[in-house]
């Protein structure tokens, strides 16, 4: 086998390798990011890396239940009081399409690339989205996932220096530590949650199917804590390397054009980002740290981490996610039929 070709066992390794370097050097959160530099720096490097499919998208249902189980009584208790910041949410993404899709429209993209290019929702429905309007699949693929590697690089920046969390929240207690049948039903709430999801067609079934669940749970007093701690861990890893591995086979004019663009985009949404943010902080709608992470356009998993690590209202934060992924998985296909942008047809 040619060195360049590296199968799935040989990605966990570097992923693991990249854990342990980022370990060992002290660095935040280095069960995210150790992988994540590792697999994008050998994918940058020409190594065909393989993604870890189904096991990836099993390990974000630990990150679904462990914010199900955050959703206390109390937590319900205080939705009335979180309506105010979340409903701004719409007019966020509303505004992030007003400005995100003439950007990319100037920058030469089609109209259906444009359009799902610049909405701000999940990495595999805006592929699905705009490749069925007819759009480039692969553009969208790399600027989606560039979003997603800058935010999720830059926001413990800003967490840490402009706010000053610390990171290191705990995030979770050691399985040895937890009742048995509470592991147990967490298990059950991830699987059944996944595949529950799956077969009724909702959108982030690995996340939000197991969230439901172990809400439910959490709220009829059956578990009291997350999953534990080495759960969540290895959950970071496949998010990690997950991000990593979408600049498999990026070539120099991807780099240039759609990496670029990506990076230029996520500039324009930082702004967009910050005034949200100063809103509902200044308006006492929310505190700094849950206001930032509540309105950083990144993906659901990947916040969750951050919020957990920075020991955030989790439920806050996930509450603004959720509203925002939904308003756009609704509203940005018919959105795009009334401005014209049809269906493509084989």
């Amino acid at each position: 086998m040619p060195l360049h070709l590296i199968p799935r066992s040989g990605t966990l390794a570097l992923a693991l390798l990249g854990a342990g370097l980022f370990y060992f050097l002290g660095l935040p959160l280095p069960f995210l990011f150790g992988p994540m530099t590792a697999c994008l720096l050998a994918a940058l490097a020409g190594a065909r890396l393989k993604g870890m499919g189904t096991v990836s998208t099993a390990a974000r249902t630990i990150l679904g239940v462990a914010i199900g189980a955050s959703i206390t009584p109390e937590i319900v208790a205080r939705i009335p009081q979180m309506l105010g910041s979340v409903a701004l949410v719409p007019l966020y993404v509303a505004l992030i399409g007003l400005v995100g899709v003439p950007f990319f429209r100037r920058l030469g993209y089609d109209p259906a690339t444009a359009w799902y290019a610049a909405m701000p929702g999940g990495l595999p429905d805006m592929v699905a989205f705009g490749k069925e309007a007819g759009g480039d699949a692969r553009a969208l693929a790399l600027i989606h996932a560039t979003r997603m590697l800058i935010i999720v690089t830059v926001a413990p920046i800003i967490l840490t220096l402009l706010y000053g969390a610390t990171l290191t929240g705990a995030l979770g207690e050691p399985a040895r530590n937890l009742p048995p049948i509470e592991l147990a039903l967490m298990a059950a709430a991830a699987v059944i949650g996944w595949k529950g999801g799956e077969r009724i067609g909702l959108f982030g079934a690995s996340i939000l199917g197991p969230m439901i669940i172990s809400a439910a749970l959490s709220l009829g007093g059956f578990i009291h804590s997350r999953p534990p701690v080495e759960a969540i861990l290895v959950a970071q890893v496949f998010i990690g390397l997950g991000i990593g591995v979408q600049y498999v086979g990026v070539t120099v004019r991807e780099l240039r054009g759609f990496i670029v663009s990506g990076i230029l985009f996520v500039a324009l949404l930082a702004l967009l980002a910050a005034a949200f943010t100063e809103i509902v902080t200044l308006s006492g709608l929310a505190k700094p740290v849950e206001g930032f992470l509540a309105f950083a356009p990144g993906g659901q998993a990947e916040m969750t981490v951050l919020a957990l690590a920075a020991g955030a209202d989790l439920g806050f934060v996930i509450l603004h996610h959720v509203t925002r992924v939904v308003t756009v998985i609704l509203g940005a296909p018919v959105a795009a039929r009334w401005a014209g942008i049809r269906k493509h047809k084989q």
